[in-house]
């Protein structure tokens, strides 16, 4: 659960206190993160429940997002004198709210739809690196359920490197493709649905596909594979 990072958060008062009468200036975006509503109706999703999913957005979420505007803001009070351990503190604090904002957008933007409609597009390039949408499917089931009872992200991405889409594991926030851009984001932090499914995780991954808006993961594919033949050329 992003909400309540203690250790960044000690880091971002320690320096507040340190701080002083620094005349750092913080860039005009420092500490401005917007919360992003929900991009669907939550009374219509099918197997994940209303109170579910506005909790969702707005603790965990939300929580990510205020945190990352405090860490922020501090960060811009930065002087040559503020200890090293604090600096890094806070750039590590920084990665991991920035990740968990990116990510749960994704994951609330995937969502949404029927579950079916799978693009052409999206379809071609599952094929490409599985072998047929059904092995893909096998494979990421079997890494969210592998997350079950812990925490972390599964993810299919398009692998710049490898100019394919691949599925990829987050056991953290931190923890991420360097080179790559999420098309298909899958939050299995228990806070996605112990308050619907306790500890069944498998439930859970069933009610996440019969809510996901593959229109929205071909759009990503689309963008993802333009960028990528313009880094090519």
């Amino acid at each position: 659960m992003v909400v309540g990072a203690p250790a960044a958060l000690a880091a971002v008062q320690q320096l507040a206190r340190a701080a002083g009468d620094a005349k750092a200036v913080a860039p005009a975006a420092a500490g401005k993160n917007a919360i992003a509503p929900l991009p669907f109706d939550p009374k219509k999703l099918n197997g994940i429940s209303e109170k579910l999913i506005v909790s969702h957005h707005d603790k965990n979420y939300a929580g990510a997002v205020k945190n990352l505007n405090q860490v922020e803001e501090a960060l811009a009070q930065i002087t040559p004198d503020t200890p090293g351990f604090t600096v890094s503190g806070l750039e590590a604090a920084k990665l991991k709210f920035t990740n968990s904002m990116i990510l749960h957008e994704m994951y609330f933007q995937n969502l949404g739809g029927d579950g079916h409609g799978v693009g052409s597009a999206t379809e071609k390039a599952l094929v490409q690196a599985y072998g047929s949408h059904a092995r893909w499917e096998e494979l990421f089931r079997a890494l969210g359920n592998s997350l079950g009872g812990g925490s972390g992200w599964a993810i299919l991405d398009w692998d710049f490197h490898a100019r394919g889409a691949r599925i990829y594991w987050a056991g953290d926030h931190t923890t991420a493709l360097a080179f790559g851009a999420p098309l298909l984001v899958m939050d299995m932090y228990e806070h996605a649905y112990a308050m619907d499914y306790g500890a069944s995780a498998k439930e859970y991954i069933d009610a996440f596909f019969k809510n996901v808006q593959w229109a929205e993961v071909e759009r990503r594919l689309g963008r993802a594979q333009t960028a990528d033949a313009v880094l090519r050329s």
